[in-house]
């Protein structure tokens, strides 16, 4: 039996929208802290990227609320997280 890839199992959920309402935001930096550059690699959804100015950014669209950004990065100040509104947010399939 072949091993099913994360990718595979990941593509099964899926994802309602609150169009203009993500439930995460990255507060202001000129520089990134090491803990959001991490993020860039450790969010299993890959949700955290870097851009062309060193800046990282998010689309929370995808987000699975495993709350590693919250543990990271929260309480230093560098994002906001919030539960999506009820009805919105990652919607797993089990199985």
């Amino acid at each position: 039996m072949a091993a099913t890839r994360v990718e595979e199992k990941l593509y099964q959920n899926r994802y309602l929208v609150d169009a203009g309402r993500p439930h995460i935001k990255i507060n202001a930096h000129t520089k990134p802290s090491d803990n959001l550059l991490a993020m860039t690699k450790l969010c299993p959804a890959g949700c955290y990227a870097e851009n062309s100015a060193g800046q990282v950014e998010i689309t929370a669209d995808g987000c699975l609320e495993c709350g590693t950004c919250r543990i990271l990065c929260e309480s230093s100040g560098d994002i906001v997280w919030n539960y999506p509104r009820g009805g919105y947010g990652v919607l797993f399939k089990f199985g």
